[in-house]
């Protein structure tokens, strides 16, 4: 009996010890690896993180490095228009990932215009107290970007870069060829930032212009009179737009109490009517 006792002990302290070797080693393959997982994910989002921090910084000393008369012309007027510090633009521009456009600006029959945005938009806060309220995960700050005007909505300032020749733009000649312009959109007021920058800027540069190239005449050819009296004309069409769509209309206001004040039956209202 002892020794069918030590055996079947024996036994049951070997199946003992199997069973929590196999319930020990299940947990073990089930927790692990799923630990170990997200560590790796961890330090591989980490290293990507630096990795792209460490491109985009070489990218923009290559950029910096490319920057020349063409450039500083574009960063002054930027900075004078919207009231940046130059340093500011050139660190803005570098970093912009449409800064391609301007060297496509500056080639030979390259692109008409220049465009750039000065307006909100929602930056991330990167801080853990924000991930406890996600309405307060965005705040809007001021920023100057790159844009070809057609994929972003507009609601700022827009400032302009226009060419008037096909020919490469050199740091020489880049004063002549390219004009700067401006108009303030204040809330997405499309309309009346371009009445205003037609009627206060562009109307009077024209009428107090001298040369007009090849017309001699200037301000007394007839063409010339027409061409500016259609402007005239497209800028009252644009303010009527304007008070149209701003709901600027305002039907007379009736005071109909002197009608209805003595009305007590069907027979008055009829008369009335």
């Amino acid at each position: 009996t002892e020794s069918k006792y030590r055996r079947h002990g024996g036994n049951l302290k070997t199946r003992s010890t199997e069973l929590g070797s196999a319930v020990t080693g299940s947990s073990l393959t089930t927790v692990l690896p799923a630990s170990t997982t997200v560590k790796k994910s961890i330090v591989l989002a980490s290293e990507s993180r630096r990795e792209l921090a460490k491109q985009a910084k070489v990218t923009k000393e290559e950029r910096r490095a490319q920057i020349d008369g063409r450039h500083r012309y574009l960063i002054s007027r930027l900075a004078d228009g919207i009231d940046l510090s130059e340093q500011q633009v050139e660190e803005t521009i570098i970093s912009d990932d449409k800064f391609q456009l301007i060297e496509q600006f500056f080639a030979p029959s390259g692109l008409k215009k220049l465009l750039f945005f000065y307006q909100d938009i929602l930056q991330q806060k990167s801080n853990a107290s924000s991930r406890s309220d996600r309405s307060t995960n965005s705040l809007p700050q001021k920023k100057l970007f790159i844009t070809m005007g057609s994929t972003e909505d507009f609601r700022g300032t827009c400032a302009f870069f226009l060419r008037t020749s096909d020919e490469v733009i050199t740091a020489s000649n880049v004063s002549q060829v390219v004009n700067f312009g401006m108009f303030d959109c204040t809330n997405g007021n499309i309309l009346q930032g371009l009445e205003f920058f037609l009627s206060q800027i562009m109307i009077p540069a024209l009428k107090s212009q001298q040369n007009w190239g090849a017309v001699k005449e200037g301000l007394k050819n007839s063409q010339i009179q027409e061409f500016l009296y259609s402007v005239d004309k497209f800028v009252g069409t644009l303010s009527s737009s304007r008070q149209n769509i701003e709901d600027k209309i305002q039907l007379t206001k009736v005071d109909i109490d002197i009608y209805v004040r003595n009305l007590q039956n069907p027979s008055d209202y009829i008369t009335a009517g």
